[in-house]
């Protein structure tokens, strides 16, 4: 996934790097360099221009350390200046500091709301903190000032897909066609939209372009055969996505995400959870840090009356995802059902905190509340269930529970 990093501050031709010509002065002033008060506040100290250029060439080099040092003294004279804020928001996404990452983008975009860039970065770490709601608005920004963009209009389809706002997301990924019809994942997502927008003679023709090209383009790999085992598998057509996902893996036994499938949807099939916890640690073993891996064993163990593993692979879940709320869910399910309901209303709180519209978790906090005598709570609690299941009557959902369909192959990492 690339990043934009801001280097807005060149060295003119036939420059020195301590002696900025008129042109350069006026980019670093347009990109954050201090203000004459500021430059000669400590410049025995301090030479913030000099500094900024010495992060621009650390963070170039890959020296994260010595570029956020060098970004840090120019604010330490300047605290105005957005494009250290910026380069510091892209030193915190190559750590995957995603939080920080986001604090520092937002302060450089306050500070300067036409930084080249700033709004793709902000829409990357909002994709990346799984909160495609806030990434559409950044990324739609990007779209539509500059419509030929094939990163920002590909996450903006991906995000628009994750939200079901399939009929938006067919829009966005359509004109894609061009630059990714050889693209299998790109191919898939389009499909996906097409499948699941309003039904239209045009998005059947979509739908049935995709595939064709699909098949096409993916000839007899593996990673065809992976796709299309998730197509059947989100379709309910679970005995051909066995047969597919089995190509897969015959294709490819380290093929990312196509064990974690399988044990999914043996899961689901409810036919052999032996076969699913083996389908689970054979993706561990390829993908350790995979936080679905973990969620999905302790929704089997839960089932498999195996509360103590459970808690072990919710946690491992979490260890690797604090936000993951299908696992703060599991947990506080195993807790509620031990009695111990001051940490199930913990974890039940927590997974409202990043799913704050799931039916399952608000009743699942209603009937914590009652049993710790909390009545009125209790009421109000319900009443937001019976409300959310009004709202959804007839529509499809994925909420916490085993009905969802992960796909974590399509939030992993994006070309």
């Amino acid at each position: 996934m690339r990043f934009v990093s801001f280097m807005a501050v060149v060295v003119c031709a036939g420059a020195a790097s301590s002696a900025v010509q008129p042109a350069c002065a006026e980019s670093l002033a347009r990109f954050g360099a201090p203000s004459q008060a500021a430059s000669s506040a400590r410049p025995e100290q301090i030479d913030p221009r000099a500094w900024f250029v010495k992060g621009q060439a650390a963070l170039q080099s890959g020296d994260l350390d010595a570029a956020e040092k060098a970004f840090r003294k120019v604010l330490s004279v300047d605290a105005r200046s957005a494009a250290s804020y910026a380069n510091l928001g892209v030193i915190a996404m190559r750590r995957k500091e995603w939080e920080q990452a986001l604090e520092l983008l937002q302060k450089a975009e306050h500070l300067d709301p036409k930084m080249a860039g700033i709004r793709l970065n902000i829409g990357l770490v909002e994709y990346r903190r799984a909160n495609y709601a806030g990434a559409i608005a950044p990324l739609a920004s990007v779209v539509s000032v500059q419509p030929e963009n094939v990163q920002a209009r590909y996450l903006l389809g991906l995000c628009q897909v994750f939200t079901k706002n399939y009929a938006d997301a067919v829009a966005t990924l359509q004109p894609l066609w061009e630059q990714r019809s050889s693209d299998l994942m790109y191919l898939y997502v389009l499909g996906m939209a097409a499948h699941n927008a309003e039904h239209s003679a045009a998005n059947d023709a979509l739908d049935e372009r995709a595939l064709k090209q699909l098949i096409e383009v993916g000839g007899d790999s593996p990673e065809l055969h992976f796709i299309l085992g998730k197509a059947y598998l989100n379709r309910q057509e679970d005995d051909q996505a066995i047969a597919e996902l089995n190509r897969a893996a015959a294709g490819n036994a380290s093929l990312p995400y196509v064990h974690f499938t399988l044990g999914v949807t043996h899961m689901r099939l409810g036919d052999n959870d032996a076969l699913a916890e083996g389908e689970f640690r054979k993706d561990i073993a390829i993908e350790p840090d995979l936080a679905d891996n973990y969620e999905q064993l302790g929704i089997l163990y839960t089932r498999m009356q195996k509360p103590e593993d459970a808690e072990k692979a919710f946690a491992e879940a979490l260890r690797r995802d604090p936000k993951m709320a299908a696992a703060h869910f599991g947990l506080a399910q195993l807790y509620f059902n031990q009695a111990k309901f001051a940490l199930a209303l913990q974890e039940a709180d927590a997974a409202l905190a990043e799913a704050p519209d799931s039916q399952n978790a608000h009743y699942l906090r209603g009937r914590i509340l009652t049993r710790l005598g909390r009545q009125e709570d209790a009421k109000a609690e319900l009443a937001a269930t019976q409300k959310l299941m009004n709202q959804n009557l007839g529509k499809a959902r994925a909420d916490l529970d085993e009905k969802a369909i992960p796909n974590p192959e399509l939030t992993h990492d994006p070309n």
